[in-house]
């Protein structure tokens, strides 16, 4: 059983598969949100929510079964550990105090497209191993939000109080202006009071927007980077048993085929003897 398990699992259609499976029930979901569909077309929603639900789960036993009895195989796994969590919370009751959980956990089965695509879990990868560098830049990013929201307060607050009341009113207007989102209108009300307040703001655009922002992309990009080669090391790693059977197989080969072409040689000379 644990070897077809493993040939289950090691085949490549077992994943599209899966994937296939998680497209079709996040359609469902959106189909449920439609009062017409689902009252046309709601019992097939319901039988096809629960044939995933059962799929997902055999899923989870049939991996489970493939490298039983090292369950820390399975279980060691991040993503494997996120999958499983989901098909638990997915078999909670969808009537009672569990409903809300329920519903919320038939939506989680959309983000198992994260684990079940390569490329994605390296961007999630990524992301996570950019947090430690977030926080460098964040922390620089709010030195730089401090500096301006109490200046800007200092500056604007009697002109335009509406932005500027308080500390915390500015910040938000200086959130406000890193979004890019009519952020001119706040600047040509402080040109009123002086032509050339338009320095504050576009002083705060470039360093806030372009110069921080650009720190998370480079930030970003540096760790894809490190996963990539990480991914690519482990992946070799994985391949090293294969290719020393292939080795081993290519070795018995030649010797025999040295000790067939001896056994010719001697069959010849004791012919010609």
């Amino acid at each position: 059983m644990r070897a077809l398990c493993q040939r289950i699992v090691a085949s490549p259609w077992f994943d599209r598969f899966i994937i296939a499976l998680i497209v079709l029930n996040a359609v469902v979901l959106g189909m449920e949100t439609s009062t017409y569909l689902v009252g046309r077309y709601g019992e097939a929603m319901l039988l096809i929510n629960h044939l995933v639900l059962v799929v997902f789960v055999l899923e989870a036993v049939i991996k489970i079964t493939a490298v039983t009895p090292r369950l820390s195989l399975y279980f060691g796994d991040g993503w494997n550990l996120f999958d499983f969590t989901i098909v638990v919370l997915s078999l909670l009751p969808a009537t009672g105090e569990y409903a809300m959980i329920a519903r919320l956990a038939r939506l989680l089965r959309v983000m198992r497209l994260i684990s079940a695509l390569p490329e994605l879990r390296l961007i999630v990868a990524t992301l996570v191993r950019s947090v430690p560098g977030f926080a460098n830049v964040i922390l620089l990013l709010s030195i730089v939000f401090y500096m301006y929201g109490v200046a800007g307060y200092h500056l604007f607050h009697e002109h335009d109080p509406v932005h500027w009341r308080d500390l915390g009113t500015s910040l938000l207007t200086l959130f406000r202006v890193l979004t890019l989102e009519d952020w001119t209108d706040v600047m040509y009300t402080a040109m009123r009071l002086n032509p050339y307040m338009w320095i504050f703001f576009v002083s705060f655009v470039v360093v806030a927007t372009f110069v921080v922002i650009n720190l998370f992309i480079a930030v970003v990009i540096n760790n894809l980077e490190a996963a990539k080669q990480e991914r690519a090391s482990r992946d070799g790693d994985a391949n090293i048993p294969s290719v020393q059977r292939e080795l081993s197989a290519a070795q018995e080969s030649l010797r025999k085929l040295a000790d067939e072409i001896q056994r010719l040689e001697q069959h010849q000379r004791i012919r010609d003897g």
